[in-house]
């Protein structure tokens, strides 16, 4: 034993300050590598690596649960069911408002040169437009048997020529539809263009009509008519819209409304042309018509949007904004209007916790995509990229919120467990809306996320062993003293235990426990 003690004590006085140098600057250099990669995929994928790993692959060899277990397999059962769940939750939506590709998507790139949609967008926009625009009697018809085709086109310019090469042969009007989209360069050609696919899509329309109830495939062609007749009618208001022309914008609006209250192919609630007709006639600042349009669509049976509950709380703050005072409110409280005003931005802000920071620009707009996650990011950039102009014009109801907004929060202290007035916020929307947003967009996070355990672990290890480094480059005599002196201590603990054990046991057991 205290030939152990003495070897040991030797090798400490044999140590020179270079080898402590060495030692707390090589430990500093790993652990700096390490808190470097633990950051990049904390970014990257919201999780820290070493906790995914000791999850996964550890757990289980240092004492995992059987597989072949009961509880396991109920266990199992849960899980795929919260699966399951979060799957429904996720379920992306085609954006109403959602730009035109070759008018507004490509001229982006072409002045930034950054691609504003996703490849996961554009192919949940291919797989739209296959169910809207095909069905199974294309095969009857060569120009819409080239469309059919042509949708499933991954190559742009190939899309775009096939579509000419069907209007060779009749007049399509799904082919003009894509030709639009695309090719159009602007909203006016884009609706020229829309105009020529509505004059052939009545009439296929018609055709189709009379002839509906003569068997289902007949019925399947009236289902694709009726969608494109639809889709058409939608996309021409939007041009009015843009173009400035927002009454006769709203009137197209409207009637697409009725007809499709009056039709009942569940395809056509897809388009939500309620939304449309919201943000116009907000542009009209036709609030009486507005807040009819939110009692039809704004009820508990029906699924909620950020354009329905903040355009509810956008109506009850105009009602208050004006004269709001947050130190005037503070003395005297809320009266019962500002107060209902308060409540509805809390259910707004509760669906959708994004929206805010773009409506009072605290976070930066881009394009919206072409498709959406309820709640999620990309709602909250599509509701803002046309509805913060709304707000900007109803005086004092962007400091109303300003003030308010994050009172929401009190109120849901475990959002992803218990809701107020919605369900949990679900745990996906960053993992779906890192797939629609494009790289250059900081997708924003709701609850924010704390840094894991681990890089704050490396981190102080990092900066600790640095200044040990330095320290030691620095006076190497005297840090070589406070090492030995913190060893000594260290094995000072060691030290007392042995000699009481020495002193308990027999000299003789402990000669033969040393020798073996």
């Amino acid at each position: 034993m205290f030939g152990t003690e003495s070897s040991l004590s030797m090798f400490l006085n044999t140590l020179t300050p270079k080898f402590y140098v060495a030692l707390t600057g090589t430990s500093s250099l790993i652990s700096g590598l390490i808190l470097i990669f633990e950051w990049w995929y904390f970014r990257k994928y919201g999780t820290s690596f070493i906790e995914q790993v000791s999850v996964s692959h550890l757990r289980p060899l240092l004492g995992g649960v059987d597989s072949s277990s009961p509880s396991n397999s109920s266990t199992s059962n849960g899980e795929a069911d919260s699966n399951r769940q979060s799957v429904s939750e996720c379920k992306v939506w085609r954006n109403p408002l959602n730009l035109f590709r070759g008018a507004e998507y490509n001229r982006y790139t072409w002045v930034t040169g950054r691609e504003p949609l996703t490849y996961y967008d554009m192919n949940l926009s291919a797989q739209d437009h296959q169910t809207f625009f095909t069905c199974d009697s294309d095969h009857l018809r060569p120009a819409d048997a080239i469309m059919q085709k042509a949708w499933r086109e991954r190559n742009p310019q190939a899309r775009i020529s096939a579509a000419h090469e069907a209007l060779e042969l009749e007049d399509c009007a799904t082919a003009f539809i894509l030709l639009a989209e695309e090719e159009a360069t602007t909203i006016i050609e884009a609706e020229r263009l829309f105009k020529q696919a509505l004059k052939a899509g009545e009439g296929c329309y018609r055709r189709s009509q009379q002839l509906q109830h003569h068997g289902t495939q007949y019925e399947a062609q009236h289902r694709r008519d009726t969608n494109v007749l639809v889709y058409i009618k939608r996309r021409l208001a939007m041009c009015s819209r843009k173009l400035g022309r927002t009454r006769e914008a709203v009137k197209m609006m409207r009637d697409l409304c009725v007809f499709q209250l009056m039709k009942e192919f569940p395809l056509l609630s897809m388009f939500n042309i309620h939304e449309n007709l919201l943000e116009s006639l907000l542009e009209l600042q036709n609030y009486a018509d507005v807040q009819a349009v939110l009692a039809k669509y704004d009820d508990i049976s029906l699924p909620k949007s950020a354009t329905i509950c903040y355009t509810a709380a956008l109506l009850k703050a105009r009602a208050v904004s004006d004269k709001f005072s947050p130190e005037a409110a503070s003395r005297r409280g809320l009266s019962t209007a500002e107060m209902n005003a308060v409540e509805a931005i809390h259910r707004a802000v509760e669906f959708n916790p994004h929206v805010p920071k773009y409506l009072l620009e605290m976070k930066s707009l881009i394009l919206p995509p072409e498709h959406i996650l309820k709640r999620g990011d990309s709602e909250a950039i599509a509701y803002a990229f046309f509805h913060l102009q709304h707000w900007k014009r109803v005086e004092g109801a962007l400091n109303l919120l300003h003030c308010t907004w994050e009172g929401t929060f009190r109120m849901i202290p475990y959002p992803l467990e218990k809701g107020h007035l919605f369900y949990p916020y679900p745990i996906c929307t960053e993992t779906a809306d890192r797939e629609l947003l494009p790289m250059f967009h900081e997708v924003s996070v709701y609850p924010k996320k704390e840094l894991p355990f681990f890089i704050l672990f490396t981190a102080g290890l990092c900066s600790f062993t640095a200044m040990l480094a330095l320290l030691t480059h620095q006076f190497p005599e005297l840090m070589g003293v406070f090492a030995k002196a913190f060893l000594s201590t260290l094995f000072a603990p060691l030290n007392f235990i042995m000699e009481k054990v020495e002193s308990i046991l027999p000299s003789s057991l402990w000669h033969q426990l040393t020798r073996i």
